[in-house]
């Protein structure tokens, strides 16, 4: 089985597509293919057979078919949308397409055609709130999520008020056989002032949720009720290391897929954080940091958690390191230049 690495360069136009060796994690160049209006968040089928592409000028959400021989990618359609998607995700079934649109403050549910095309209108085009960042369905495909964090902008200047989110977490639940997103009771929840919940992903054998806090540069743990769908905060941790006090903000988040490790880059700090996961109640614990390219807004582990790649969309590079089964820590491995403006990577197995 191969793995491959994708990588949206948004101020390139393309997609360059890496193989990743299962053993020693070598990366090698695949191929690249041209891409138009920026492209920059990614999303693959629950089959590994499609991909799917966020664009910013202008904006819309392209398909494409994965070789699973070669990992070559064929268009087979696209849709405009009236803002910008900060995260996609299929739900559980492959069947919609769920999307988070930060400046426009919505989300969006988009039927998927029986060919693995994105297809048009939405199903559920619903109003959020500014700074709306994420939104996926949980294990049983019955409720999402969507964190918006504290701000619209991220820079240095106080915004105006207009431009202000909510620092808040939506709780919906949502119909697999409609694609229908409902407000869950309460449907706003409170995470805490200054966290702002960016991302967020699901431990693969507890029912807890962990949120990157771009903000507090934090990574918070909730507990997942899975009959209501309702969510309860349970440890807040940082990110950083003792002592720091630069400017810094949290990017994505992920947890291994043995559910033993838990990883988050800190923009700013410019590095990867890495926790011990508590296998009995969840609870992490830190174990340090590993240097990355500059401002590393996307990473992805590897189908078999023992690599991480990550790319720095300041410096133009993409980073690979290898995970130690037993403690988690990470070992940096190579980086190569691929190109401006690497907006979103992610990993792969294919040909099964």
């Amino acid at each position: 089985m191969a793995h491959y690495v994708f990588i949206s360069l948004q101020d390139e136009n393309k997609i360059s597509i890496f193989t990743l060796d299962e053993g020693s994690g070598k990366l090698t160049p695949n191929s690249e293919v041209q891409v138009t209006d920026a492209p920059s968040g990614m999303a693959t089928s629950p089959d590994r057979k499609f991909l799917y592409v966020a664009h910013r000028d202008p904006t819309g959400i392209s398909s494409w078919t994965i070789d699973q021989t070669t990992g070559g990618l064929t268009q087979i359609g696209k849709i405009s949308t009236e803002s910008w998607s900060a995260f996609m995700s299929t739900d559980r079934t492959g069947r919609y397409l769920l999307s988070a649109y930060y400046q426009a403050g919505h989300v969006g549910v988009h039927p998927i055609s029986a060919g693995g095309a994105v297809a048009d209108p939405p199903v559920e085009w619903l109003a959020t709130d500014l700074g709306a960042h994420a939104i996926q369905t949980d294990p049983s495909n019955k409720f999402a999520f969507v964190p918006h964090i504290a701000r619209l902008f991220d820079n240095v200047m106080e915004p105006p008020k207009d431009q202000v989110g909510p620092n808040v977490i939506f709780q919906f639940k949502f119909d697999e056989d409609t694609g229908q997103l409902t407000p869950n009771s309460p449907l706003r929840l409170d995470p805490g002032e200054g966290l702002g919940p960016r991302y967020y992903w699901f431990h693969p054998n507890l029912d807890i949720v962990y949120f990157s806090d771009e903000q507090g540069c934090s990574v918070t743990g909730y507990n997942l009720d899975t009959v209501t769908g309702r969510l309860a905060a349970f440890q807040t941790i940082t990110t950083l290391p003792e002592g720091y006090t630069g400017r810094n903000t949290c990017s994505q988040i992920q947890v291994s897929p043995s559910g033993k490790f838990l990883y988050v880059p800190n923009r700013g700090h410019n590095s990867i954080a890495g926790f011990t996961v508590d296998a009995s109640n969840g609870h992490l614990t830190a174990i340090g940091h590993v240097p990355t390219e500059a401002v590393p807004n996307a990473f992805s582990l590897d189908p078999g958690g023992k690599f991480i790649v990550a790319v720095g969309s300041a410096s133009g590079g993409l980073s690979s390191y290898r995970i130690d089964g037993d403690t988690g820590k990470l070992t940096p491995l190579e980086t190569f230049p691929v190109g401006q403006r690497p907006a979103g990577v992610l990993i792969s197995d294919l040909g099964d």
